[in-house]
């Protein structure tokens, strides 16, 4: 026997293959045991207590932005909040970074943000709050998506001033080659939105000239102003200054650490994190990681969102109103004076609800439905209730107040207003329960949906929910 063959017996049964990796040869849990190490490491550093502190660290540049621009805070939502102390925010947008996506460019009809030209009106512009995570200088959201909407609503509103027709993207971001190819797609962007048939002279009566878009980051050089008198200008902040894509474990620092905090906050919403900052700023890791040291702030957060009031939707130019509202908010709004309660949950909250069934007032249809997707293709079994509920209404009535309700107020609820609007008003706005069944065209109902987006800003009604009414509407119901 060669010492090479006993050698080969004391580490273990004789083999002619050689071994393929350090972790094979020796100490093979020490690798397991390592990979749990780095593991728990990342978990720490990604405690929520990193997070809520690198949040505060970006929103104090986020505010000196405001400073150096004069211009008001715009979050974009869900992110932009959290770097947003609530007294600083006056309005939130809905730029979805997948609609800047490569290849997925789009002009989204359903998030319209027409609540901005509100605030560009009043302030001459304003800087739109978003961050992203370790590994990209600034969101989708921000290099394309904003971009993408100005010029767009830049050629609707100023067909004539072809000079702002141009598209601008950040080049140290959005190469040539992808601008060209967002560029070609902007007439079709913009055909589509003219589809919808918008009160194009009541939205350019609130701009006095055309947008301008620019971008400001952490590696910006200077924060010098970058208004330009011939534009109202739309600065794009990004909150987090930029890391490495394995992030920086040294200061505990987090780039967009308030990115999905769906999957971190416990509950904790960027309202109650303001309301209660210095508190949780001065916590330990270990306090602010306890669900109980935050029931407080859910607690006072929630009841301010039970007391929110319904939103107001005129239809078309109509001046009578329809609302819509989260389930919470039907019990302050029945005392006004409606003539119907429609409302989508599981089931009866006898405790919201229940005492309206009985009371004298308003006619009340609860449609049954599940959270989530599965609620939104159940509805499509409920929606057929609707017709005859409203004929009812109609009878007693020729200008209905109705309320549409549901958990969030911007799904179920919306489909089903919009339902509604298909249903019984005319292009006008007005209310007509003898309207004539023709088949209803996709266009058609993208219309009546741009009259509930332009006034309830957050409305966003899931695909599933959309795919279940236009399914619904398409047959028509005789």
């Amino acid at each position: 026997m060669t010492e090479n063959t006993k050698v080969s017996t004391a580490l273990g049964p004789a083999t002619d293959d050689l071994p393929i990796s350090i972790e094979s040869l020796i100490l093979p849990t020490a690798s397991h045991n390592f990979s749990r190490t780095l593991s728990s490491l990342k978990q720490s550093r990604l405690s929520m207590k990193n997070r809520l502190t690198s949040i505060y660290e970006d929103s104090q540049f986020v505010q000196h932005v405001a400073d150096s621009q004069n211009l008001p805070l715009v979050a974009n939502e869900r992110c932009g909040s959290w770097y947003i102390p609530t007294d600083k925010k006056v309005s939130s947008a809905y730029f979805k970074s997948t609609d800047g996506h490569q290849g997925q460019w789009k002009f989204s009809l359903r998030r319209l943000n027409l609540q901005v030209l509100d605030i560009i009106d009043k302030f001459d512009g304003c800087v739109i709050v978003d961050s992203t995570r370790s590994g990209k200088s600034m969101p989708d959201a921000l290099s394309k998506t904003v971009p993408v909407w100005c010029t767009v609503m830049n050629r609707l509103l100023f067909p004539d001033e072809v000079k702002c027709h141009e598209l601008r993207t950040p080049p140290s971001v959005v190469g040539q080659s992808e601008h060209s190819q967002i560029e070609a797609r902007l007439n079709g962007f913009l055909e589509s939105l003219k589809v919808l048939q918008l009160d194009v002279a009541a939205l350019r009566a609130k701009l006095r000239k055309p947008l301008r878009v620019d971008w400001i980051t952490q590696g910006s050089p200077s924060l010098y102003p970058l208004s330009d008198p011939a534009y109202h200008s739309i600065i794009c902040c990004t909150a987090s200054r930029q890391e490495a894509a394995s992030g920086t474990w040294a200061d505990g620092y987090i780039q967009g650490a308030g990115d999905d905090s769906e999957g971190w906050s416990t509950g904790l919403t960027p309202a109650a994190f303001w309301q209660d900052s210095s508190l949780l700023l001065s916590a330990s890791h270990e306090e602010v990681d306890m669900l109980g040291f935050l029931e407080e702030s859910r607690a006072k957060e929630s009841k301010r969102a039970s007391a929110s009031q319904s939103t107001a939707i005129f239809p078309g130019k109509s001046e009578w109103p329809l609302f819509i509202g989260r389930l919470e908010a039907v019990q302050t709004s029945i005392s006004t004076e409606l003539d119907g309660v429609i409302t989508c949950d599981e089931h009866r909250d006898q405790t919201s609800l229940g005492a309206i069934t009985g009371a004298p007032g308003p006619l009340f249809l609860h449609l049954e439905s599940q959270t989530g997707k599965l609620g939104s293709r159940t509805l499509r079994d409920q929606l057929p209730r609707i017709k005859p509920f409203i004929e009812k209404i109609a009878t007693q009535t020729q200008h209905p107040r109705l309320l549409f309700a549901c958990s969030t107020g911007r799904d179920l609820s919306v489909g089903v207003a919009l339902t509604v609007l298909c249903l019984f008003f005319d292009d006008a706005g007005n209310f007509d329960s003898d309207i004539s069944p023709e088949p209803l065209t996709k266009d058609y109902i993208r219309r009546r949906l741009s009259w509930i987006i332009a006034s309830k800003h957050d409305a966003n009604p899931a695909r599933a929910t959309l795919r279940s009414v236009n399914a619904f509407l398409m047959e028509r119901p005789k």
